[in-house]
């Protein structure tokens, strides 16, 4: 065979295994968004506790009323997840070139409603109590908060008039009574209160991390507290549970509190182990959070009465960002 002709046929071997390669990445990047769809029999019709099942990647429920009992299977594909009213908000990878991640929005039945890429590995989700108002956490740089080096974007979503606030990091700020205005500004961890106006969030700058309330209306945060991370609202809107920094130890620097919103009293709950998660309200008295889990599982779901009494109490085996649904 003459050296041309051998060219040839490399030339073509390569164009065949490249475009085989290229059918199979764009098959996989078409396939995936079917496969991660929920199962038509799952939906949020039934009460319940949902989770994320870490052996699956899929949403899973299980009864309110039999903590570690039986499940169901059969949810959406996600990272992190979400629901309350007729909505949900599943924050989830797939594949393609390159690799994406996307917010996607659901209706009662888990179907579709709406996708919106983001930017970032997903972290937090939260869908305030109505189902009308949307927000997600993505880690821009880095995977962890018990570093310096990570950045974060939080976005907000009014389904009602279907506006996108791609990044709350532009809100004004009022920190110590004036107008802060810093380039290191981070939000993180949103949560809404019931008029769908009022929400509450992290922010850190300076090296230090706030609790700030925030108001829909005038686009508007001010810092209330120091040392307080992603905060979750308790049903009744009287208090947050939140994660407070009590060690420098990078393997347990955080603790779960209780902080009363009347008078910016606190309290720590039963839970010891540190806990790096957003914690939710299964009712008025019960606060839900993962924590790394036992026998080799990559997380387990823990309970803990919201007024710091009482015991810890393992809820859902191989399972993280639980919400209770009513």
């Amino acid at each position: 065979m003459s050296p041309r002709a051998k060219l040839a046929v490399v030339v073509v071997a390569v164009l065949l295994l490249a475009s085989g390669s290229l059918g199979y990445v764009l098959h996989s990047a078409h396939r995936g968004p079917q496969q991660a769809a929920a199962e038509g029999s799952f939906t949020l019709e039934g009460p319940g506790l949902y989770f994320r099942d870490t052996a699956t990647g899929r949403i899973a429920r299980q009864s309110l009323d039999a903590p570690r009992g039986p499940r169901t299977g059969g949810g959406p594909v996600c990272e992190r997840f979400y629901a309350a009213g007729d909505t949900a908000v599943c924050l989830r990878r797939e594949p393609g070139v390159p690799p994406r991640a996307y917010a996607v929005i659901l209706d009662r039945r888990l179907h579709e409603v709406r996708r919106i890429a983001v930017p970032g590995i997903p972290n937090r989700a939260r869908v305030s109590a109505s189902g009308r108002m949307l927000s997600w956490t993505v880690f821009a740089v880095g995977d962890s908060y018990a570093t310096t080096a990570f950045s974060t974007r939080t976005s907000i979503l009014d389904l009602r008039t279907g506006y996108l606030i791609k990044s709350m990091e532009e809100i004004p700020l009022t920190l110590g009574g004036a107008r802060h205005h810093a380039p290191d500004v981070n939000y993180w961890g949103v949560t809404f209160a019931r008029d769908d106006n009022r929400f509450y969030a992290t922010v850190s700058t300076k090296g230090r991390t706030y609790l700030v309330e925030g108001n829909m209306a005038d686009w508007s945060a001010k810092a209330l507290r120091e040392n307080a991370e992603c905060p979750s609202l308790s049903p009744d809107n009287t208090r947050i549970a939140f994660k407070k920094k009590v060690s420098d130890d990078p393997a347990a620097p955080w603790r779960l509190y209780v902080l009363d919103l009347a008078t910016l009293s606190e309290h720590p709950l039963a839970e010891r182990h540190s806990v790096d998660d957003q914690a939710a309200w299964l009712d008025d008295r019960t606060v839900a959070y993962a924590l790394p889990g036992g026998a080799g599982r990559a997380s387990d779901v823990w309970t803990a009465p919201a007024d710091g009494s009482g015991a810890p109490r393992l809820v859902a085996e191989g399972a993280s960002s639980p919400v209770a649904v009513r």
